[in-house]
């Protein structure tokens, strides 16, 4: 199916503090270089989720939206319908703007992880530890839950079905074989920071896959490649998971 021609198409990013963020440069060259010269993307940072309607109101001309951290949670009440899969997972990124102006939530996030994940994973790798509890980690259980991979969440507060961080140790390691940051530990520019984790336990065994993409390789990738562990950042996830929502924003 080809995209209709019309004028002014607007897509954007909602988020909170997301200048770094790698969506406005990718669509816009990919915009530039595919021939949209209709279409523009804009980061739209919101101090508050309250301000959604406000943003709806002030840009008429909003096609779709992509939804990160801290929002894609927060936004499903602001929406009239969701996706069979958005609703199993719980979490929201990508937000697709009909004709008539319903809108409808979807989330491309899994799809991304997963495809990102496959290419790595060996027949000994069994169980997964998701490092957080927000929206991308519902993702990525969902995902692991189509890839028939056995999952557990490690969180700071005490949560049902989830380990504390200060719990884990090499028996833990010994059990699960891929390591998931799903926090924003380690994002720039606060480089430095990294989940709080026993990394002496990582082995060749072990992939340790990040979601954060800028840095290129953040403190936990390197602590967990330096005992030989496989390691991923998200930049194909996010990739995939772009394209995925650009079709859908479509109906390519």
């Amino acid at each position: 199916m080809e995209i209709e021609p019309t004028k002014n198409r607007v897509f954007g990013l909602i988020g909170k503090n997301i200048s770094y963020s790698f969506s406005k440069k990718y669509f816009t060259e990919k915009f530039e270089k595919e021939g949209y010269s209709n279409c523009i993307f804009e980061n739209f940072d919101l101090a508050s989720i309250a301000q959604f309607p406000k943003l709806l109101r002030d840009h008429p001309n909003i096609s779709g939206l992509n939804v990160t951290i801290p929002y894609k949670e927060k936004i499903i009440p602001y929406l009239d319908k969701l996706s069979k899969k958005a609703t199993k997972i719980g979490a929201v990124n990508c937000i697709k703007i009909t004709k008539s102006g319903r809108l409808k939530g979807y989330n491309t996030d899994y799809y991304g992880f997963k495809k990102a994940l496959q290419p790595l994973l060996k027949p000994h790798h069994q169980k997964a530890l998701i490092l957080g509890t927000g929206g991308a980690s519902k993702a990525v259980a969902f995902a692991l839950d189509e890839l028939g991979i056995l999952y557990t969440f490690v969180s700071r507060s005490k949560k049902e079905n989830s380990l504390d961080y200060k719990f884990l140790n090499a028996t833990t390691f010994d059990n699960y074989q891929i390591i998931i940051n799903c926090t924003p530990l380690g994002t720039f520019p606060n480089t430095e920071d990294f989940p709080p984790i026993p990394y002496d336990y990582f082995t060749e065994d072990h992939i340790a896959f990040d979601l954060i993409y800028n840095p290129e390789e953040t403190e936990f990738l390197k602590k967990a490649k330096a005992k030989g562990s496989t390691i991923k950042n998200g930049y194909e996830m996010l990739l995939l998971q772009a394209e995925k929502g650009w079709k859908t924003w479509n109906n390519l």
